[in-house]
């Protein structure tokens, strides 16, 4: 997909430098893919506790 956005030069320029990505739409991928990675964990971690995760081996080992 093709879209025209203003970014400013010298953050992309960092990005590129910090990343040592060649490219600015692989700075742009990586970045997007980084925030839905963060994300998804931040809503993980909504459900920590709300689990029972109690595992028994001996029951497990059973079946």
């Amino acid at each position: 997909m093709r879209t025209t956005i203003d970014i400013p030069e010298e953050l992309v320029r960092e990005a590129m430098k910090l990343t040592h990505l060649k490219t600015k739409t692989d700075v742009i991928k990586e970045g997007l893919q980084t925030l839905i990675r963060k994300e998804k964990l931040k809503n993980l971690k909504n459900y920590k506790g709300a689990i029972d995760l109690t595992i028994d081996l001996n029951t497990i080992r059973k079946r």
